[in-house]
């Protein structure tokens, strides 16, 4: 009866919208979106290459309390040019992780959490996106002095590109199964190795690399949770509760370098192995 109970009261994150995943955390009453669609900041530089622009330009950011604990959620809507990354989503991001830094030096102890599903920058407006995605990172390794930065890597799309370097910078990083994390993406890596290399079609080989439970078992995520909004709520609240980590993994250079070396580069490397050479530690 139970295990019924919590099947129907079961509701899929990746199957809602970037700006219903960030509301469906916050308190009742507490939601305030900043630069929503209505205030039309979309990228003027997508429609000069006939491709129609989003009024918010892929991204939404959304204030409020998570049992009343001040957040700033960060939404980035994967199914939005890939979930990429220009001049104004970038901005976006970068401006609501400095007002979160502000609000920290004002007393006001806001986290920020970054709902990610992302190729990286976006291609049509590349060395924006990239300054762009520059200044998160240097925003995320500022805030997380002050209150620990919270990544959710959920849906198919999953992390890639310089976002993939941003979520590495985070505090803490969630992820479910369907999730994925790498540097490049499949067909990025098909393109210039070759197929024989790394298969894009392969599903299961890819997520065997890069999906949520090889990077959890590897020690590069910190929680691995099932698909369920409520889940990963407990999750996000429980990273709040526990605030900055002793170590964050981006500082712990020195180990993986040291893991890194070990590798044999001639052959293809199997995830069980990768999962015996980092062994979880030092993340």
């Amino acid at each position: 009866m139970t295990n019924l109970k919590q099947l129907l009261n079961k509701q899929s994150f990746i199957e809602l919208g970037a700006r219903e995943r960030a509301k469906s955390f916050l308190d009742a009453g507490s939601f305030r979106e900043l630069l929503d669609p209505f205030a039309r900041m979309m990228s003027p530089w997508l429609a000069k290459q006939n491709i129609v622009p989003q009024a918010d330009d892929g991204v939404v950011v959304i204030k409020g309390t998570i049992q009343q604990h001040p957040v700033v959620i960060i939404s980035i809507e994967g199914i939005f040019q890939g979930g990429s990354l220009g001049e104004v989503g970038g901005a976006k991001i970068a401006g609501a992780l400095e007002l979160a830094i502000e609000d920290n030096l004002n007393g006001i102890p806001t986290t920020a959490i970054l709902l990610l599903e992302t190729g990286g920058v976006r291609l049509q407006e590349a060395n924006l996106g990239l300054a762009a995605i520059a200044e998160i990172q240097s925003a995320i390794v500022e805030l997380r002095q002050y209150q620990p930065v919270i990544g959710v890597i959920a849906g198919s799309v999953g992390c890639f590109g310089g976002m993939s370097i941003a979520a590495g910078l985070c505090s803490y990083l969630i992820m479910t199964q369907e999730g994925r994390l790498g540097l490049n993406g499949p067909q990025v890596i098909e393109q210039e190795a070759g197929v024989q290399e790394y298969d894009a079609k392969d599903r299961s080989f890819i997520w065997s690399i890069t999906g949520g439970a090889q990077r959890f078992a590897s020690g590069l995520v910190d929680f691995y949770v099932e698909d369920d909004r409520q889940l990963i709520q407990q999750q996000i609240m429980q990273c709040i509760s526990q605030g900055k980590p002793p170590v964050h993994r981006s500082s712990n250079a020195v180990f993986y370098l040291s893991k890194l070396q070990q590798i044999d580069t001639t052959t293809q490397i199997l995830p069980t192995e990768v999962q015996a050479l980092y062994q979880g530690k030092g993340a």
